[in-house]
């Protein structure tokens, strides 16, 4: 119907706007009637997006639909602020028909509001107003009677009837600044209620531009200016991993690098200690940043040690702030602690690490933490950054209610937390191993010499991308860099590059067996010693799985050159699980054998080559091979993908090799 179409427009076009909110930030809500399917009646109904939702990518199932007159009538039975948790599981009863998402805790203020279009939003702009020490005074000098200060108040059914109250006091408004917290605007039709919307929003930018102080995070700091672009990712990734490990004390996280000009500037300022201990206001910005960042207290050009030292000893306090912050406001009834370390990481000079469950996570505290500068920016050039108390940010961090939006997130994925790094993964078994890697949920990098190959796979993915050939070492060491700066490090390594020449010992070159070496044993060697330097540095443990070959273990005909290099890397898993035990990283091998379909190597001329050695026609070599097995089956790129997961949840096992070769009796490990 129209209604929801408008409101889905509206939604979409506010929230592509990160001027306009952020990332699941917000939400539209339009009223409208309906048929009751029930008794054929009209029904007076509000549709608002659901809990979790993103207005930017919202759609009709990510709106929560209610009878307005049952959402209106709680006000009957609404026992006042002590009561606000059981006002949302109250809303359940008021859902039409299966009621879509479930509904947020600002459901009250859009029915309750007399509006037909009501947009609550979150925008720098305005936030930066709310958040500001003299915010009432300020919101009537930008806006006169036509926007009305409402102070700051826990969302909840309470705010609803705060905002609803306004709107029937002020006929002249066109909405509200919510202090500590962002705006509402309401509207007669969808497009008036985006207009004023926009009004705001740009209303409050144009205040601060033309009222703000140029330096509002005041001079800059001798030695905290931002290092050149190339030392300063350099740093950045040296840090990353040992970063990444003490954010995972508690539970594993992912890491994201940012150095916009927006960071690099307000770490080079003198009041960004002042700042960054003040922590974040609105409530969608500290439960995604926690409530305040880790924050390095030495210049850009300090020694690479000296900042490891002094970035471990912070985390030990940090860790202590936290939970002596929890104990000063924890009650019985209180959730228990999430977890106590840093959630945002801020280095001068150098720039912010974010960190999360999973990549996207990650990525979007970065974000809210730099609508939390452009707050602190906004709020300091008019007058001085005052956000919520610390108390009031406990009582929402940990609210029941956030509980239980926790509670209604799917089980994460066996790998969900896993940085999976596959080389050789542009095609083939590399790619089959990517994909069934991400499946899992790891967040993978997708290495191949081929560079447009790996884009591809990785485009197929939502992966990240880099080329690399493993005879360079310094490709490699590049290539985990990249890793480290799009996700912290690296837990899972697939030495899966390779090649295969298939001669008889007469026939085949010095150069046929450099060849063959320089990728699988040197190229594995040398892609396990910049990895597992990582994964020291992070502390977490992880795994290095070679794609090995029953070749490695079985003496076949005219295949010198490819079976040595093979059982060079067998003994690498050996070798590597005796010495990477003792840091937690088991190193395990997979043996395939008679992989033709799907195959990179085969189809680049090995299968011509094996099917003359064993004279049968090339197309079917992969029969001729399930035949010779036991279980008389073919192998695929997904049999050997599959295995690679596996060996990733065998949390007690190392050094081993799993055949999957359907049965090949000549190949068993003894």
């Amino acid at each position: 119907m129209s209604t929801v179409r408008d409101l889905l427009e509206r939604s979409n076009r506010l929230g592509s706007d990160p001027a306009n909110t952020n990332y699941a930030g917000g939400n539209t809500s339009a009223k409208g009637s309906a048929t009751d399917p029930a008794t054929g009646e009209p029904v007076d109904l509000l549709w608002v997006k659901g809990s979790g939702g993103d207005l930017g990518t919202l759609t009709e199932s990510g709106l929560a639909v209610l009878r307005l007159d049952r959402v209106r009538g709680l006000s009957a039975v609404y026992r006042g602020v002590e009561h606000e948790d059981e006002m949302v599981e109250a809303f359940d009863h008021c859902l039409h028909g299966r009621g879509g998402a479930a509904p947020s805790i600002d459901t009250a203020m859009h029915a309750l509001v007399d509006a037909g279009h009501v947009d609550h939003l979150h925008p720098d702009s305005g936030i930066a107003l709310a958040t500001a020490v003299d915010g009432e005074k300020l919101t009537e000098r930008c806006f006169g009677d036509r926007v009305v200060w409402v102070p700051w108040r826990r969302p909840g059914f309470q705010l609803g009837l705060d905002i609803a109250k306004i709107k029937q006091e002020h006929p002249e408004a066109i909405g509200c600044v919510l202090g500590g917290h962002g705006i509402t605007a309401w509207g007669d039709t969808s497009a008036e209620a985006e207009a004023r919307s926009l009004e705001i929003i740009q209303g409050a930018a144009r205040f601060l531009a033309e009222h703000g102080r140029a330096e509002p995070f005041g001079p800059e700091i001798p030695g905290y200016q931002a290092l050149p672009p190339d030392q300063r990712r350099a740093r950045a990734a040296e840090l990353a991993p040992l970063l990444r490990g003490l954010a995972s004390t508690d539970d594993r996280r992912i890491g994201h690098f940012t150095d916009t000009e927006p960071v690099l500037d307000f770490l080079a300022r003198e009041e960004h200690p002042r700042l960054a201990a003040l922590g974040t206001s609105c409530p969608d910005h500290f439960l995604r940043t926690k409530v305040r960042p880790m924050v390095l207290d030495l210049p850009a050009t300090a020694p690479l040690e000296q900042v490891r030292t002094r970035l471990r000893e912070l985390h030990v306090a940090y860790r202590e702030d936290y939970r002596a912050y929890y104990d000063r406001h924890a009650t019985p009834d209180s959730p228990a602690i999430r977890g106590a370390d840093p959630a945002i990481v801020l280095v001068p000079g150098v720039g912010m690490f974010s960190f999360g469950a999973d990549a996207q996570t990650a990525r979007v505290a970065g974000e809210f933490y730099l609508n939390a500068i452009a707050v602190m920016r906004g709020a300091e050039s008019v007058s001085t950054y005052a956000p919520i108390d610390e108390a009031e940010k406990f009582r929402i961090e940990y609210w029941a209610l956030e509980e239980a939006k926790l509670a209604r997130r799917p089980k994460p994925a066996p790998l969900t937390g896993r940085v999976a790094f596959v080389t050789g993964a542009g095609s083939g078994i590399g790619r089959a191993i990517a994909h069934k890697l991400a499946a899992e949920g790891a967040c993978v990098v997708v290495a191949d010499r081929d560079a447009e190959a790996a884009r591809t796979v990785a485009d197929e993915l939502r992966a990240t991308a880099v080329t690399s050939d493993v005879t360079d070492e310094a490709q490699i060491a590049a290539a985990l860099v990249e890793a480290s700066l799009a996700y912290g490090g690296v837990d899972l390594v697939v030495n899966n590059a390779g090649l295969s020449i298939s001669k008889p010992l007469l026939d085949t070159t010095v150069e046929d067996w450099d060849k063959q070496h320089d990728v699988m044993a040197r190229g594995s060697f040398l892609v396990a010693k910049h990895a597992a330097r990582v994964m020291v540095d992070q502390g977490l443990g992880g795994d290095i799985v070679y794609i090995a070959s029953k070749n490695s273990v079985f003496a076949g005909p005219a295949n010198i050159a490819y079976g040595s290099a093979k059982a060079d890397q067998a003994h690498q898993v050996r070798l590597l699980a005796a010495e990477l035990g003792e840091h937690g990283i088991r190193v395990n091998g997979v043996n395939p054998d008679g992989v033709v379909r799907g195959s990179g190597i085969f189809a680049g001329g090995w299968g011509a080559q094996r099917a003359e050695v064993y004279g049968v026609p090339e197309e079917r070599l992969g029969e001729f091979y399930a035949q010779r097995t036991l279980l008389k089956r073919e192998v695929l790129p997904e049999h050997v993908a599959h295995a690679v997961f596996v060996l990733t949840t065998l949390s007690h096992t190392t050094g081993m090799h799993v055949p999957v070769d359907a049965g090949v009796a000549a190949a068993f490990l003894r």
